[in-house]
């Protein structure tokens, strides 16, 4: 057994489906592995209390070893902005649909969490992105997000106006839907729809993409990882401001209120089952074919 998971957490949507079976299994099979179960207390009452501790998803960052997230990427998500605070690595167990995070099938759950605890996987870290608006600039942490800051409106089709600065330099002016800024995980979701390129997670890069710009010349654009990107609102009709992170937490803008998004200190740990190919992902989820016949 690894010695560095003796403390393992579990993370869930108590509602979707499958979840209730899984993560009974999940902690069953931990439970006869000699670690300590922490659950997450949203999904404490699909447990037995003599199985698992309940704890809450800000603490488990802190206390776990290892947290394994049982659901879609949309869980992960929700539960890596919090627990990159800490030190825990992540593990995800897809029930989801496309699954670029989670990686391990409910088929080969016990399989692959016994490869894990005996330390045969591999890891790799991804950064995450702080956003910042108005006044919150000169102050602590900003929101954070694994995927992507969005600027768009909501409840309007009407098109927003905005600067664009990168430490410092003024870069444009558009009118456009939106802009997507986008880490090399979150290149695989709302930016490639917006027709941004594929980033490999190993790079430090950003991606900057205009959501259906007014102007056909006005390209994604792709910037170091440690860049400073300043974002100013211009025109009048600012109603309906919203900044979205990882399409989960969102903010109003008020007029007169810039938008400060740059790298987070905290990286998130992501295991994955020994021989994991990221391009292999990419060949299943997005349909690509192989040799012709």
């Amino acid at each position: 057994m690894n010695p560095h998971f003796q403390r393992i957490g579990i993370v869930a949507k108590p509602d979707d489906p499958g979840v209730e079976q899984t993560v009974a299994r999940l902690a069953h099979h931990l439970a006869t592995r000699g670690v300590e179960v922490l659950a997450e207390v949203d999904i404490s009452g699909l447990l037995h209390s003599d199985v698992c501790r309940t704890c809450t998803l800000a603490s488990l960052g802190g206390e776990a070893d290892l947290v394994i997230v049982v659901g879609g990427d949309g869980t992960l998500l929700g539960a890596a902005r919090s627990l990159a605070r800490g030190n825990a690595a992540l593990l995800g167990v897809n029930l989801g649909r496309l699954g670029f995070l989670v990686d391990i099938s409910p088929e080969r759950l016990e399989q692959a969490v016994d490869a894990i605890l005996a330390g045969d996987f591999e890891e790799e870290r991804r950064f995450l992105l702080e956003a910042r608006i108005g006044t919150e600039v000169a102050l602590g942490e900003g929101v954070p997000a694994l995927n992507d800051v969005v600027l768009h409106k909501w409840n309007s089709v009407r098109m927003l106006e905005f600067e664009t600065h990168i430490d410092g330099r003024f870069v444009n002016a558009q009118r456009s839907d939106g802009l997507i800024v986008s880490t090399p995980t979150g290149s695989t979701a709302y930016a490639l729809s917006g027709g941004g390129p594929i980033v490999h997670p190993g790079l430090d890069a950003l991606v900057l993409v205009p959501i259906c710009p007014h102007t056909l010349s006005n390209r994604p654009l792709v910037i170091g990882s440690e860049s400073r990107i300043e974002i100013r609102l211009c025109g009048g009709d600012l109603e309906h401001m919203r900044l979205s992170c990882d399409g989960q937490t969102n903010r109003s803008i008020r007029p007169g209120e810039a938008i400060l998004i740059q790298r987070s200190p905290h990286e998130l740990r992501l295991l994955h089952p020994r021989g994991h190919d990221y391009y292999q992902i990419l060949r299943a989820k997005l349909g690509w074919g192989g040799h012709p016949s």
